[in-house]
């Protein structure tokens, strides 16, 4: 089930992007109502008054951004409400950092009360893309300090209208230094009337080490958690307004800075980064292992071990790029690195440009005072000139680590490693990448893994990326203008204390099945371990869990049995406390719509989020094997596999495209006028996700996009038993009329052809609603006596009072076209307001529509994971409430809605049984005692059987309710309600 269905918000005017005309007047300054201020217009200064009216661009009313992290995996909403209180049509730009191993899983825009969903596609071979796109995550080869990538879309928005932005990632956040960090970006580029941040974090153990940082703001200081060392500086105060409440498991963290505080920090829009950083307690042993329908996620980080001898050599770049700046931070930072190097460590350091100069040639030194020393006048003396000979820097560096592992002094449990530091592209020896990695792959043999450091824009990223992937490292990007010597110490820290090699994580066989990576060359200090997989029987009492692993000297087995019945319980509990504190936390922001319906939302995405982890990982796991794939069928099978995740979990990543149609805005400032039936032609954008040199990528089939909620909803409708009547078509399909006059009740099936449109309900001249149902077809089950069997695919209600709308239901969509046309999704959970019609969907189970306050109809939606060929997915109907339907209302279901019944026995006759006889009407009809399951099987109900396809119950013959097409309103032969 797909869990990111968290984007309610209100379908009044106001919030469907229009705009009261009363508030606008022309020719005079913009009334303080259009900005719609948190605080009273007199108590905002004259700077923040000028800033605001001689803004030209549409002035963001407000910004709402929720976070709801379960177990170290953040799911984040963003709500962005813009109004253009100009009479002309304005470009609204919407611009949103998100860290960039996070996801996208949704975009949607409201303008003009319309609504335009995303979606996320397989990604074309050779399709060229459109303009107006999310910058990605190469597009422009440069990746900042904090590993941010800017979402980006504009759109025209028509004069005096709202538009309403919303945006959903996600992303599993990396343990580094002993602690998790989260970063949400406040850059909204302008001052904003409304600005709301609530972050709740849950976890099953207890929550520590909490920090707020100072807002982070500026490429010079953005550097993440690696940059600043294990140290925390003293006393630092968080942000004004903030407000933390930290209980044990559950912390809320709230940012709601009024338009005045904003600019005391920036006028420009720029707050910064509202850092976020704590750890959670562990104890020693096997780790953390949370279990949720089916799945499971491993989180392992071991303590207190002894750290593992490591032998590293430093390959750094002295090419004449280097000059200035770079050299000087980096051989600050290499200063500092020796002094932690520890005794038990040996070391060597290599400088390229086109020349390659090796400080103690043939060999590692161990850590001594006088070889420090000696190193640190190497590092001093290095002078950049020449070009960059990345070939053979690499070859040296690995040659020597090679020969020193197969001399006499090496440990045998030590941990080896290069660390290559370039801030350029290959320009002196061999130029090719390919040939390049090739050379290191033979180089290293699977002996040690490299560690790569990119510094500034002009370095082949994608190059050192494939370099650490296929040798167990890491890649670090360092932006220009960073901070290169801090980033460089952090990044030391981190993989500068091993304490574990030769990692291995196994599980009770045949008791999993899509483990994702359980193998791991090392593990260092502060950081974690983070396994996901499937659970072939989720039945079983207990999953046997081994982890095999070398500790300086010796080999460590560590093993245990995981009770997986409490391990469930336990998870399913914390997640209910998600629910309940990502609720909480909207009810109190009063004033904010955005803030208040995504908390709500909120409350309900955490369902099924081990397996989002498990999808999450997996794609990333799928990403990471095609860059490192040897040949073309492993990168074909490898990138097969992570689009077709991508597309299931509804990720935007460098396999898939998000694309959004753009609304259409006429000369005169206002809207194209809807079409009827079609979706509005607009100007389609392909939001492009790029691995970089991607020639070449997958076209896996399409499925339905994520997508959020849209209507007027007050409470979240919940998954429960449905109550309502028993008159209904489900199944075969088989009918339930209940008769609670007669207190008895009929079923009769409907043997149809695939294809056939049946009349349910007509009440068209009176009521004017028409429930018509179209049968879609299936095999029969082996052994059944039947050739195929027939279910509902799709369901249409029209209603012509008091003007014409429609509802269309599949089991993956629902299309309402009524003052606007919309398209929702059936895993969503949503509710809409419409007018004449309002639906509540609750995601993957039912829709209920309801025609003004006395007709309702609820719709079941039957839907299978892994179907045989005879399981159809399809719908089952019920009459919820039939109040407001007129006494001469017709249709298989609507002829019986005031009728009743009798029910009489014939006497037996010789060799005869008695029989029962159904009374309808003036017509006798012969019935046996059924049972029927109804409600999804969750019911059981006795029922009087009419068979040969309800002769005689029904008025006329089954052909008589046969519709040319789902929009027919006509009735039946008997001529009651034919137009």
């Amino acid at each position: 089930m797909l869990l990111l269905m968290i984007l309610l918000f209100c379908a009044s005017p106001r919030a469907l992007g229009q705009v009261e005309e009363s508030v606008f007047e022309d020719d005079i300054d913009p009334d303080w109502a259009d900005f719609d201020l948190d605080i009273a217009p007199r108590r905002v200064p004259r700077q923040v008054k000028t800033i605001l009216t001689k803004e030209s661009k549409p002035h963001i009313q407000e910004l709402s951004i929720k976070t709801t992290i379960i177990s170290r995996y953040a799911f984040t909403a963003v709500y962005c409400a813009m109004l253009n209180r100009h009479s002309a049509a304005t470009e609204g730009v919407f611009q949103f950092q998100i860290p960039t191993d996070a996801y996208v899983s949704n975009f949607t825009m409201i303008i003009g009360g319309r609504v335009y969903q995303s979606e996320i596609k397989p990604k074309e071979k050779g399709v060229k893309q459109g303009n107006g796109k999310p910058k990605d995550k190469e597009s422009d080869g440069t990746r900042s300090e904090s590993e941010v990538e800017i979402f980006r879309m504009a759109v025209k928005i028509p004069g005096r209208n709202r538009a309403i932005f919303l945006l959903t990632y996600e992303e599993l956040l990396q343990r580094r230094l002993g602690r998790y960090e989260h970063v949400t970006s406040l850059r909204p580029l302008q001052l904003v009337s409304r600005l709301n941040l609530n972050v709740t974090i849950v976890d099953h153990s207890l929550i520590t080490d909490l920090e707020v940082l100072p807002l982070r703001n500026g490429r010079s200081n953005g550097a993440s958690i690696a940059a600043t060392g294990p140290k925390i500086p003293a006393k630092t105060e968080p942000p004004v307004t903030t407000v933390v409440n930290n209980d044990k498991n559950v912390c809320k963290i709230t940012f709601s800075p009024n338009i005045v505080q904003q600019a005391k920090i920036a006028t420009n829009g720029i707050l910064g980064d509202f850092v976020i950083r704590y750890d959670v307690q562990r104890d020693m042993g096997i780790g953390d292992i949370q279990v949720l329908n089916g799945h499971f996620v491993h989180y392992f980080a071991p303590k207190d071990l002894p750290v593992v001898p490591k032998n590293v050599v430093f390959v750094i770049d002295t090419s004449a790029s280097m000059l200035g700046t770079k050299i000087r931070q980096t051989k600050d930072a290499l200063f500092t690195i020796l002094r932690d190097l520890r005794p038990s460590d040996h070391f060597n350091f290599v400088s390229f440009s086109n020349k390659i100069k090796v400080w103690q040639p043939n060999i590692l030194v161990p850590v001594t005072p006088l070889n420090v020393r000696d190193a640190k006048k190497f590092i001093f003396m290095l002078m950049p000139t020449g070009g960059t000979n990345i070939n053979s820097a690499i070859q040296t560096g690995s040659s020597l680590l090679r020969d020193y592992l197969s001399g006499p002094n090496a440990s045998p449990n030590s941990v080896s490693l290069i660390i290559f530091l370039t801030d350029g592209r290959p320009t002196v020896g061999e130029i090719q990448s390919t040939a390049i990695l090739g050379n290191t792959r033979s180089a290293v043999q699977e002996k040690f893994c490299i560690f790569t450091i990119g510094i500034g824009n002009d370095v082949d990223y994608r190059l050192l990326d494939r370099m650490a992937l296929e040798n167990c490292g890491m890649m670090r990007r360092i932006n220009e203008e960073a901070d290169a010597s801090a980033m460089l110490k952090g990044f030391y820290n981190e993989i500068g204390t091993p304490l574990l090699s030769d990692i291995r994580i196994n599980y009770t066989e045949d008791s999993v099945q899509y483990v994702t990576q359980h193998l791991f060359t090392n593990y260092f200090n502060g950081s974690e371990i983070v396994i996901a997989g499937k659970l072939t029987n989720q039945s079983a009492e207990s999953l046997h869990v081994q982890v095999t692993a070398s500790n300086n000297d010796k080999s460590i087995i560590l093993e245990t049995d995981v009770p997986l019945k409490h391990r469930q319980t336990e998870t399913e509990k914390h997640v209910k406390a998600a629910a309940a504190a990502a609720m909480a936390a909207g009810a109190k922001a009063p004033g904010s719509e955005g803030s208040q319906r995504l908390g709500d939302a909120l409350g309900s995405i955490a369902q099924d989020f081990v397996e989002r982890v498990w999808g999450f990982l997996s794609v990333k796991e799928g990403l990471r094997s095609r860059l490192r794939s040897q040949t073309s069928k492993e990168r074909d099978d490898h990138t097969q596999q992570a689009a077709n995740l991508s597309l299931t979990y509804h990720f935007f990543t460098p396999l898939t495209n998000l694309v959004v149609e753009q609304p259409e805005v006429l000369a005169d400032g206002t809207m194209a006028p809807a079409p009827a039936i079609t979706p509005a032609v607009g100007e389609v954008v392909s939001a492009v996700n790029e691995l970089p040199g991607d020639t070449e990528d997958a076209t896996p089939k399409n499925q339905a996009s994520l997508s959020n909620m849209i209507g007027n909803v007050e409470k979240k409708p919940v998954k429960k038993s449905i109550t309502i009547s028993k008159t209904s078509a489900d199944g075969d399909p088989h009918f339930v009329v209940e008769f609670p006059l007669s207190k008895l009740t009929v079923c009769f099936n409907i043997n149809g052809e695939p294809g056939h449109v049946l009349r349910l309900v007509s009440d068209h001249k009176y009521s004017g609603v028409t429930v018509n149902g179209k049968l879609i077809g299936a095999p029969a089950p082996p052994g059944s006596h039947k050739h195929q069997r027939t279910y509902f695919g799709s369901i249409i209600i029209v209603v012509d009072h008091p003007r014409r709308a429609y509802i269309e239901v599949t089991p993956t969509k629902v299309i309402l076209d009524g003052r606007d046309r919309m398209v929702l999704p059936c895993h969503s959970t949503v509710g809409v307001d419409s007018g004449a019609l309002s639906l509540a969907i609750v995601g993957n189970s039912n829709v209920t529509v309801s025609v003004g306050g006395n007709i309702s109809f609820v719709i079941l939606l039957h839907q299978y994971k892994n179907p045989a060929p005879y399981q159809k997915d399809h719908l089952g109907f019920y009459i919820g409430n039939s109040k407001g339907l007129s006494h001469n209302c017709h249709g298989l279901l609507g002829q019986f809605l005031y009728e009743e019944v009798g029910l009489a026995e014939l006497p037996a006759q010789g060799d005869v049984k008695p029989s029962m006889v159904l009374k309808v009407k003036d017509r006798s009809v012969s019935v046996v005692q059924k049972s029927r399951r109804i409600y999804s099987g969750t019911q059981s109900v006795d029922c009087w059987f009419a068979k040969n396809n309800a002769a005689k119950l029904i008025d006329g013959q089954y052909e008589d309710y046969l519709m040319s097409h789902m929009f027919d309103t006509g009735d039946g032969p008997q001529g009651t309600n034919r137009v």
